[in-house]
């Protein structure tokens, strides 16, 4: 079995720092390995094999920290040399420190994260890929783009970073839902046999908080469809697109941006959710067309005047108009006398709100919008007829 001693080589150059660096030792061959960390002759205790300091040190904590990563080296060359010893085969000194290079290569959190972010593009999950890459931003931007080791994630990081964010003033789910992508992540290299599972999302909020209603009420989006915005262009596209939303059975705006011109025929739209893959089918209906029919015939394949030009950057695009309209959406509601924050989303709330409080059955509404991820609604939606939804969505436009 090889042994591994944490070493110090002081500066040629008087007051200069030196170099801390690991001996592996194995069938009486000594190899050397280079850190990173550099400290002062001063700092290094030769007896213990350990970098020190003082109380009151300006570099107390710098110097406390080199100290844990230097631990955390130690126990990845440890379980190496176990891994190797394990294994039955001849190894060298050298193959430990191959390893170990391997594994600070490809087994850094931004790396391995950076790594599942292509396999979900290549996959297609677009959309799953863009909130992986936010919240990687999110925690390059706690770690100041300094990277860590999937087995240096611990309780203590992930506390930090929560505290990080709380001290930003960030609602408990925007940091829950970072901090879930990054629990996916972990649990993936630990079924993948990279990392040893340390739980250290144990003292961390990974919960999803009740959320504000965002539902209006129906004399509010009669007001809303009833405003005569032909003076403010981006009012006007942002209010029809809303309207477009709500009678749409509360469509997503991603769905909307993609539909296809080919996705209507025989007055019905048939669709996919991109969120959950289930197929629906809309009924077509005048009031929908008067919208469509205001802006000029779409150049691209799409149906809705979101995505206009053909060979563009379809999903820069979608993102630009998305946060175009949701910016253009709360000038329109302080005209309506809209207390919270107007969005597209909003309309998809209020859809589901108007459907229940018209008496409309909570199976129809879950149908309506697409849900499939309750068991229990599901068993009532299976046997239900799209002209039941279709019948509910038309009793709500009229009712605007």
């Amino acid at each position: 079995m090889a042994s591994i001693k944490v070493k110090f080589r002081p500066s040629t150059v008087a007051d200069h720092e030196g170099t801390i660096y690991y001996q592996i030792l194995h069938e009486r061959k000594p190899r050397q390995l280079l850190s990173d960390y550099h400290v002062f002759q001063s700092e290094w205790d030769e007896s213990r094999a350990m970098v020190v300091t003082t109380q009151n040190s300006e570099r107390k904590a710098f110097i406390l920290s080199i100290r844990e990563r230097i631990r955390w080296d130690v126990e990845r060359l440890t379980k190496i040399v176990r891994k190797l010893d394990g294994n039955g085969l001849q190894y060298t000194a050298d193959d430990v420190i191959d390893e170990f290079n391997r594994y600070a290569q490809e087994y850094s959190l931004f790396n391995f994260m950076e790594s599942i972010i292509i396999k979900l593009k290549q996959n297609g999950k677009v959309r799953t890929s863009e909130t992986y890459t936010s919240a990687l931003n999110s925690f390059k931007k706690f770690r100041k783009d300094e990277d860590i080791m999937l087995d240096c994630l611990n309780s203590e990081v992930m506390e930090a970073y929560e505290a990080w964010h709380q001290s930003r003033g960030v609602a408990p789910n925007t940091i829950s839902f970072y901090t879930r992508i990054l629990r996916a992540v972990y649990n993936r290299a630990v079924e993948e046999d990279i990392v040893e599972n340390k739980n250290p999302f144990r003292h961390v909020y990974t919960g999803v908080d009740k959320t504000i209603k965002r539902a209006l009420p129906l004399p509010v989006i009669k007001k809303i469809k009833a405003l005569d915005l032909s003076l403010t262009p981006a009012l006007d596209y942002a209010r029809d697109m809303f309207m477009m939303s709500f009678m749409l059975r509360g469509m997503s705006f991603i769905d909307m941006a993609f539909l296809r011109k080919t996705d209507l025929q025989n007055g019905y739209v048939t669709y996919r959710r991109r969120k959950t893959g289930q197929k629906l089918v809309i009924e077509w209906t005048n009031e929908m067309q008067l919208i469509l029919d205001k802006y000029p015939e779409n150049a691209s394949d799409y149906l809705l005047p979101v995505i206009r030009n053909p060979g563009t950057n379809e999903r820069c695009t979608y993102h630009n108009m998305g946060y175009n309209i949701n910016h253009s959406l709360k000038a329109v509601a302080k005209v309506v006398g809209v207390s919270i924050p107007l969005t597209l989303y909003v309309a998809r709330h209020s859809w589901a709100s108007i459907a229940k409080s018209k008496g409309i059955p909570l199976s129809v509404i879950s149908e309506g919008m697409g849900h499939d991820n309750e068991a229990t609604t599901q068993i009532y939606l299976a046997s239900l007829d799209t002209s039941a939804v279709d019948k509910a969505n038309s009793l709500i436009i009229k009712s605007i």
